[in-house]
């Protein structure tokens, strides 16, 4: 039994959306790491290291979420099929043109943002400091991604 401070009922409203955002943030990964091997073109260099250090941040920030969600007493969801059936972002079928892969991880990275903002406030209703410092962490990283994938944009 988890006896952590947080209701029962809240914990699992709390790690269904931190279900959500592990789901979003490792599709997220996989993108940024498809795009890091396919990038090509005059910016080839920029891009790939650009994706390489946003893919590196991604894997850790899905163990701190799985790690989360554990915390509060529920298994963390780690297959491919739970991923797609819980994530909101949508994969890339094909390799697209350097300009498209900028413009998918941008829409990525503020969907995420996005979603952490609304998480917050749920955290922060009930007193759930360690979900809020973790969502305020991965939104700040997120909004700050946006940014440089925006200022990157033709």
């Amino acid at each position: 039994m988890v006896d952590i401070g947080i209701d029962k009922i809240d914990r699992v409203e709390i790690a269904q959306g931190l279900k959500h955002l592990l789901a979003d943030s490792y599709t997220l990964y996989l993108q940024s790491h498809f795009f890091h091997w396919n990038v090509t073109g005059p910016q080839f260099r920029e891009l790939h290291l650009m994706f390489e250090e946003q893919y590196t941040e991604l894997a850790l920030a899905v163990d701190e979420i799985a790690e989360r969600i554990r915390s509060l007493g529920f298994a963390a969801p780690g297959t491919y099929k739970q991923f797609a059936e819980l994530t909101s972002i949508k994969e890339t079928a094909n390799v697209p043109d350097p300009e498209d892969m900028i413009s998918t991880l941008l829409v990525g990275h503020e969907h995420i943002a996005k979603s952490c903002r609304t998480m917050l406030a749920s955290a922060q209703k009930v007193n759930d400091e360690s979900t809020a410092g973790l969502l305020s962490d991965r939104m700040r990283v997120h909004e700050k991604t946006a940014w440089m994938l925006r200022s990157m944009e033709n």
